[in-house]
């Protein structure tokens, strides 16, 4: 196995060990809920004050490792994390438990762009291929969490599965110092990369992005609802969230590689518009079984384009703007992620599922057609592929 091979696998077990943190806290909600006696609001603040943190983390902190200070970051921002997952663990109060989750998700928010950029810079000819690994991982991280926690809190309590996954993370930081990080400088010191979307294509990129994250928001907020006022069998409803995630860590290599090989403009543009499709379908299907089944082509689909926007930001941008390109549209997506969920779940209390599901596909389509217009001088190229992003688009 070549070293930059082995530096991409490193860095994607690093990358399932931040994500497995946000798996386990999603399972062990209700556990706090008890352990310190608030209401649903409260718990819904713990979850959403991290995404919050890390969208802060991926906007001012990220761009900071194209300084040539990337694994820096990675070694910084994974300890964050620990200490975040141990403050979770052994939080005395409600007050604590949210330091804990502002802290972790701090340091996510640092080391996940950091990493792309190292993977992106070490072998740029496999650059679809090492992201979409990177997805695998970051996907496959998230649904360990359950089962750790499935495992552990039961014997051990709840603050076990939150030291197992800090541990495993502070074990992998001494490999991470040893591994050889090809450093070029950002000489421009800019402090954020918001000016990375004066390009259009960058700024394409991006939206496609956020898209796919508008997708996953409104997906996430009505699918255990929607199940439930069906009335899907609860492990059914509960075996398609973990079904779903099984062509995202399989395919996410090839189809970060094929969106590389074809083009990640039209790749992505089409996976949405797919995407928009399955998510139209499930406000009108009879049953929860049926939107069962199309899910499970709706997760082939994703598999295989949802990478795309990540290889096209990777594509679009210069080598020593990576991490403050992938902090970027990490933020993006996290917003929009945010968003999705309050607006889609207003529309379905207030007009129901066919609304619901409905409007989240029309603001997917508006935002592809928006997408590709920015991004039009690229995807209709003349290149072999029709996408010939073979240099970085400077920011006008």
């Amino acid at each position: 196995m070549s070293k930059p091979r082995s530096s991409v696998w490193l860095f994607g077990v690093l990358s399932a060990c931040l994500s497995a943190g946000y798996g386990v806290l999603f399972t062990v909600v209700g556990d706090f809920r008890a352990e310190y006696g608030v209401g649903e609001a409260k718990i819904g603040l713990v979850i959403s004050i991290g995404f919050l943190s890390g969208f802060i983390g991926q906007l001012f902190i990220a761009p900071i490792a194209d300084r040539g200070r990337a694994r820096q970051l990675v070694i910084l921002g994974t300890l964050l994390n620990v200490v975040g997952l141990l403050g979770i663990a052994f939080a005395g109060s409600y007050e604590m438990l949210l330091v804990g989750r502002i802290v972790s998700g701090l340091g996510i928010g640092a080391a996940n762009p950091s990493i792309r950029r190292i993977v992106i810079l070490a072998d740029p000819k496999n650059l679809g291929r090492n992201l979409g690994l990177l997805l695998s991982a970051d996907v496959f991280g998230f649904a360990l969490g359950p089962a750790i926690s499935a495992v552990l809190v039961g014997p051990l309590g709840l603050p076990a599965p939150f030291i197992v996954v800090a541990v495993a993370s502070a074990v992998i930081v001494p490999f991470a110092l040893r591994v050889k990080v090809e450093e070029s400088s950002d000489q421009t010191k800019h402090p954020l990369a918001i000016d990375l979307l004066k390009s259009k294509p960058v700024a394409g990129a991006v939206l496609l992005g956020a898209t796919a994250f508008l997708m996953i928001g409104a997906f996430d907020v009505l699918w255990d609802v929607v199940h439930e006022d069906l009335g899907t069998s609860p492990l059914l409803a509960n075996l398609g969230i973990t079904l779903f995630a099984i062509p995202l860590v399989v395919l996410g290599p090839f189809g970060g590689s094929l969106a590389q090989r074809i083009g990640p403009f039209r790749m992505g543009g089409a996976g949405l518009l797919v995407a928009a499709l399955f998510m139209f379908s499930y406000g009108f299907l009879p049953s929860g079984g049926w939107i069962f089944a199309f899910a499970m082509g709706h997760a082939l689909a994703d598999g295989l384009t949802i990478a795309s926007s990540g290889v096209a930001v990777g594509m679009t941008t210069p080598e020593h703007r990576q991490a403050g390109a992938q902090g970027l549209i990490g933020a993006a997506q996290a917003i929009s992620a945010a968003i999705t969920a309050l607006v889609i779940g207003g529309v379905y209390q207030g007009f129901g599922r066919a609304a619901a599901y409905s409007t989240a596909a029309a603001a997917m389509v508006i935002c592809v057609a928006i997408a590709m217009w920015l991004s039009q001088e690229i995807w209709r190229g003349k290149g072999r592929s029709g996408e010939s992003v073979t240099a970085s688009v400077e920011p006008a």
